[in-house]
């Protein structure tokens, strides 16, 4: 699918992951709508050129639902991406008690609610699209889970089951997305060098990318980013999570 002249949605798009994908799909020619909180955007200042900034929220219906209209209005809407998400802490059972229910429902409505929220409203509005060739292809959608959705450490247990959820959706929503000639993918990151690993000590940083087989280092968001562009470019890539980790299978704790 070629993504020059279409237009594009990416949620997260204030920072990390976002950002970069919300860059480099401009770079590519796309007409780029940037969706975050609005203090996202404050934090964050000019967005990327060429990337037109939206104030809201994931879980809100109309908030999306405005983004998306956005993006159509200024080009056919072929692509979303999902990279909005929050991480929580906190054990099953703890010598605190037993993990805070509304923290844990706060990381299943953003990561999972959330990004379905956006994926059945982008959906709505790439099937209303005219097909881009003579096998019906309209679209792709890429969403986000994270090696934790296999591998979740201990504390991990809000976020692990968020991303769990976005790693099952993948194929029954690819399934129920054929008949539109959408495609829908999921990256699953291992340990990226995004703002929210900024604040980590530089001895344990040098300790996580010791666990990474190779290459051994963090991984970049422009590396992200370059995964989103190939996945628009192969139209045989379907109903797939792909780990993007250096190979890390990560320990307990």
């Amino acid at each position: 699918m070629q993504i020059n002249g279409c237009s594009a949605v990416v949620t997260g798009a204030a920072s990390g992951l976002g950002a970069a994908t919300a860059a480099a799909l401009s770079d590519a020619g796309a007409q780029v709508v940037g969706f975050d909180l609005a203090t996202g955007w404050e934090r964050a200042g000019a967005p990327p050129t060429g990337v037109t900034p939206v104030g809201g929220d994931v879980t809100s219906a109309a908030d999306v639902g405005a983004a998306l209209g956005i993006a159509s209005g200024l080009a056919p809407l072929r692509l979303a991406v999902n990279c909005a998400g929050i991480g929580t802490a906190g054990r099953v059972l703890s010598r605190k008690g037993p993990h805070d229910l509304d923290a844990f429902t706060r990381t299943i409505s953003v990561n999972l609610v959330g990004t379905f929220n956006v994926l059945r409203l982008a959906a709505e509005a790439i099937a209303a699209t005219e097909p881009v060739d003579d096998q019906g292809q309209r679209g792709v959608i890429v969403n986000t889970a994270s090696i934790a959705a296999f591998d979740g450490q201990i504390g991990q247990i809000a976020y692990s089951a968020s991303k769990g959820g976005v790693v099952g959706m993948t194929l029954p929503a690819a399934r129920d997305l054929a008949q539109f000639g959408i495609r829908v993918m999921t990256i699953a990151p291992g340990i990226l060098d995004t703002p929210m690993m900024a604040g980590v000590a530089e001895e344990f940083r040098v300790a996580l990318a010791a666990n990474i087989p190779f290459p051994q280092r963090f991984g970049r968001p422009e590396e992200y980013a370059g995964l989103v562009l190939s996945i628009a470019a192969q139209d045989y890539l379907n109903g797939e999570v792909i780990r993007l980790d250096g190979s890390l299978r990560m320990p307990p704790r």
